[in-house]
């Protein structure tokens, strides 16, 4: 048995190793999560770039739901006012999503981009306040748009 488990991994090739998210990105201003929260209290706009199958699992509440690859790019529409403080994130800081979306918005013209590298997972491990479910935060924000 254990040779056969060795002959499978020697097959597979060379193992998938997670890349971690930049630490910075360059007009943006990286922050952990207790800068984070103060961000949520402050009124921040939250931009939680994940798919929408991790964003029905659960995301900062409050938050709007523009997955990096669908939707993110409606940020780029002029009718955002470009002082709107924007923190973005992902999952973790295994996600280079977060760090991507910072760097469009900061080529878009946005002057406030807070890249929240340490993600939901941080959030959620520090009991901050979530949500769940559907689209129903950002149908709320583009309405009052």
């Amino acid at each position: 048995m254990r040779v056969a488990l060795l002959l499978i991994l020697c097959c597979l090739g060379s193992p998938v190793v997670a890349s971690e998210a930049p630490l910075q990105v360059k007009g943006a201003m990286t922050i952990n999560v207790m800068q984070a929260r103060y961000l949520y209290e402050y009124g921040a706009m939250f931009v939680d770039v994940r798919s929408a199958r991790q964003w029905s699992w659960g995301h900062v509440a409050g938050a709007v739901h523009l997955p990096i690859d669908d939707g993110f790019s409606d940020l780029a529409h002029q009718r955002w006012p470009r002082e709107l403080p924007l923190v973005l994130y992902c999952e973790s800081d295994v996600c280079p999503h977060a760090a991507q979306a910072s760097q469009l918005a900061v080529a878009w013209g946005y002057t406030q981009v807070f890249y929240f590298r340490a993600g939901y997972f941080s959030w959620q491990l520090h009991d901050l306040p979530q949500g769940k479910g559907g689209k129903g935060d950002l149908l709320a924000f583009m309405g009052a748009l």
